[in-house]
């Protein structure tokens, strides 16, 4: 697993436990995948289209440094899916994990478009094709 982003937990960033709020979690996560399936699929025109069970393993606190990390599992023809763990960065301690986040390219009328990559073109020797 690749760990791409970095974020400093800050006092705009807790909830009423203190604690990281979940939905800016959920946001940086989001946005981080948006963007790294962008770079898989040489393209800007993706979208969300699934995030599977999220488990919440540990809390993270203000003054926290939070890494983002992200893997590649399958390839589909319009889509690509990644795993997901946040971690403290100095303390390695799982945050959040992940098991499948699914992103599709999409045309400009917002349906499902090929991407054309393969698991070849891609460099993974390792990745599953996927269906859609």
């Amino acid at each position: 697993m690749k760990f791409h982003t970095r974020k400093l937990i800050k006092p705009g960033d807790l909830n009423a436990n203190n604690s990281l709020f979940g939905g800016t979690l959920l946001k940086w996560i989001d946005e981080e995948a948006g963007i790294y399936a962008m770079t898989k699929l040489d393209s800007k025109k993706v979208v969300t289209k699934y995030i599977s069970e999220i488990d919440f393993v540990n809390s993270a606190k203000q003054g926290d440094v939070i890494e983002i990390g992200l893997e590649v599992k399958s390839l589909g023809k319009t889509s690509i899916t990644f795993s997901c763990v946040v971690r403290n960065m100095f303390s390695k301690t799982t945050i959040i994990a992940i098991e499948k986040i699914i992103f599709v390219k999409i045309d400009n009328n917002e349906r499902p478009e090929p991407h054309g990559k393969t698991i070849e073109t891609m460099g993974f020797t390792n990745l599953k094709l996927g269906k859609a």
